[in-house]
């Protein structure tokens, strides 16, 4: 019978201070984890379903008075907003290609933000998938190393002397794994969602670039009545 508990419990009571460490910085880690999950699963779902739908009625849209009408919240009415302040501070030129070529750009840098804002807190999950094993790598290592210091105390190469060390390395190993693998499997399902999420923000733009575009070609008056209202 060995002379020590060799539950994962046990084994974490019975280990060294650094190994104790080590294996409470994986569990948080881990802990981290599974929350950005649950938070950011629920943003992105919210956020490509409200995108989603407003590139659907963008679609619908024959003016912009029309768009304003029916998207209302959400990144994508955040790009029709920016749409229209350029549209108000370029009321007074003529300039129709220009016009077009600077609420395209508002549009790239609203739509570069709402990316960097849809994507924050996901960068920890490619921290802890890099370092978690050589975090967990470490504490195998301390642990190791102190049951080779056991067994020159002991003098002896016993199981009982040998087993409880090198469980204890293990188990940090393990819980580096644990750590590790759900970080890095989670880190790249985000950014599959987060790049499906850019995709139907270049759509919204790209809409919203098409019916500024066809009211300002057409002749008609419907954004400067929009501009005056507005004012």
């Amino acid at each position: 019978m060995l002379p020590r508990d060799l539950s994962p419990w046990g084994m974490f009571m019975q280990a060294d201070i650094v190994v104790k460490a080590v294996m409470v910085g994986l569990v948080f880690a881990t802990a981290v984890t599974w929350t950005v999950w649950l938070s950011k699963t629920i943003e992105l779902i919210k956020a490509r379903q409200n995108a989603r739908g407003a590139v659907r009625e963008l679609a619908k849209a024959r003016s912009v008075d029309d768009a304003v009408r029916q998207v209302r919240q959400g990144a994508v009415a955040q790009l029709l907003e920016g749409a229209l302040a350029e549209l108000r501070l370029s009321t007074d030129r003529m300039d129709r290609d220009g016009i077009k070529v600077r609420i395209t750009s508002r549009l790239q840098q609203i739509e570069a933000a709402a990316s960097r804002r849809i994507a924050f807190g996901t960068g920890v999950l490619a921290t802890i998938g890099s370092t978690g094993p050589f975090v967990g790598l470490f504490g195998t290592v301390w642990g190791i190393m102190n049951s080779f210091i056991g067994i020159s105390k002991s003098q002896t190469t016993n199981l009982a002397v040998v087993a409880p060390g090198i469980a204890e390395a293990l188990l940090a190993t393990a819980l580096g794994l644990v750590a590790a693998i759900p970080a890095v499997v989670i880190y790249n399902l985000f950014a599959r969602q987060i790049a499906s999420y850019r995709a139907l923000l270049g759509d919204g733009s790209a809409e919203i670039a098409r019916i500024v575009g066809r009211d300002l070609d057409s002749g008609t008056l419907l954004v400067r009545r929009h501009l005056a209202a507005a004012e």
